[in-house]
């Protein structure tokens, strides 16, 4: 076997006695190489989740027309030239922004909030790629504040939707919109409570309260879980100082669902009712009923003639539940009414003489009382009235709705429009076309109505 030279150092030391030392030297092993550099930790992050998601909500920018109030002293050029006001042909153009998320790709649906798109004649939607579509409207429903448009379908990607039912207090969640106008923005928190209802935002309430922060323009928007389904449409906050204070509304996915397919099929919710009126139980009235809580809601009218009546239903029951769901107060229980369509059936349980029972139900056409004008007084003649009732966050009301007018005709003079209200005469709540006719006995008419939601009044004589 051939042995390579072995190479030997000596190494001369002098001392200092003056003797030399030889000291033999092996050089060291060569080193082991270092172990390569381990990749540092992914850290946690939304950002693959939410490239999936933010294709699915959109920027809605609206030009539309401020509503004018329209009575024949405000057309007279005289007074406009007193008080230097604008002329009215010339209506005042106004803009807003929103938000939308879409439901269906294939048919180019976007839902958003019904306020979003009010009075708009026109009707943009930016898309996350830049893109600008026209959108037309495909129905309303004013009473829970959601809208459907349409936009042309090619290249759209559309929002999966959750069960907004398993949302937990506690459960994270991200808020998707366009506040301020700024563009697309995301934020996230948690869902802070479920459930809310009696806040006056909306006719019927359901809303999921989260402290994601939600401003002016995230109206519309998505509120999604992290697994990126839609479990929210948002529509309002709570803003005391006209800021975001981390309180936040949205409308539950599960909610939306409903209002959305009647709003394309038939361009409108068709709400029923069931003929009932309640009120919340005090603890007077639970102790009363045997109920060691205040909780349900009693019944305080039923209407001859119509479900609640047929199902054998009498005032002083006290609801307790409404499709298995437990009820609250008689907040719950109208906005889950509100909730249901015309022709649904519900199961009802209710408590009666210690007793519960339960009950089943079909929602029917809600009755209306139509009359013409000249029959409650002559200065309405060529108007049509309709009674309406109508469920409100205080309870269910009875309106007086104008349905239309003849151009020309006595009522048409009076500055009333279609599709007003009329909430009061010489400052008389009326509720009936009976207490119409009697409050306009009298020889001046001050007449409080509400348009479009803004409060107006209209003086005219006898």
């Amino acid at each position: 076997m051939t042995r390579r030279p072995y190479l030997a150092l000596a190494l001369f030391v002098v001392l200092p006695l003056g003797g030399a030392l030889a000291v033999a030297f092996t050089p060291p092993a060569p080193a082991e190489p270092a172990p390569a550099a381990q990749p540092m930790p992914a850290l946690p992050s939304l950002a693959p989740m939410l490239r999936e998601v933010k294709p699915a909500v959109v920027n809605v920018f609206t030009r539309g027309l401020a509503p004018q109030q329209n009575h024949p002293i405000l057309s007279d050029p005289l007074f406009r030239h007193f008080f230097n006001l604008p002329n009215p042909s010339r209506q005042q153009t106004t803009q807003s922004l929103g938000s939308g998320v879409i439901f269906s790709a294939e048919q180019g649906l976007i839902v958003t909030n019904a306020h979003v798109i009010a009075d708009a004649r026109e009707i943009a939607v930016t898309l996350h790629d830049g893109r600008v579509l026209n959108a037309e409207v495909v129905g309303t429903d004013e009473a829970t504040d959601l809208a459907v448009i349409r936009v042309p379908a090619g290249g759209l990607r559309e929002l999966p939707a959750g069960d907004s039912a398993q949302l937990e207090v506690g459960d994270y969640v991200v808020a998707i919109g366009n506040p301020f106008g700024l563009g697309q923005t995301v934020t996230s928190g948690i869902v802070s409570a479920i459930g809310r209802s009696g806040l006056g935002i909306e006719a019927y309430e359901d809303f999921i309260q989260t402290d994601a922060p939600i401003n002016p323009g995230n109206s519309g928007g998505a509120l999604v879980n992290l697994r990126g389904e839609l479990v929210g449409i948002n529509t309002a906050i709570y803003a005391p100082n006209g800021g975001s204070v981390g309180i936040g509304f949205a409308i539950p996915v599960n909610v939306a669902r409903r209002i959305v397919q009647d709003l394309v099929h038939h361009g409108e919710f068709r709400r029923g009712e069931l003929g009932i009126e309640a009120q919340d139980l005090t603890v007077e009235l639970a102790r009363a009923f045997g109920l060691d809580r205040p909780q349900g809601a009693v019944i305080t009218r039923v209407r001859a003639g119509r479900p609640a009546a047929q199902a054998g239903l009498l005032p002083g029951d006290v609801i307790l539940a409404i499709d298995e769901r437990p009820i609250r107060n008689a907040n719950e229980a109208r906005n889950q009414i509100g909730l249901l369509r015309l022709g649904e059936r519900v199961s009802m349980e209710v408590l009666r003489d210690g007793e519960r029972r339960k009950v089943t139900l079909e929602v029917a056409e809600p009755q209306r009382v139509m009359r013409s004008g000249e029959t409650v007084h002559p200065r309405l003649r060529g108007a049509r009235l309709q009674e309406v009732e109508e469920s409100t966050a205080r309870g269910s009301v009875g309106l007086l709705s104008v349905v239309d007018i003849e151009k020309g005709s006595p009522a048409a003079a009076t500055g009333l429009l279609p599709g007003d209200l009329i909430l009061a005469v010489n400052r008389q709540p009326v509720h009936t076309l009976e207490e119409l006719a009697q409050a306009m006995r009298a020889g001046q008419i001050l007449m409080n109505i509400s348009r479009a939601g803004q409060p107006l009044m209209l003086l005219f004589r006898g």
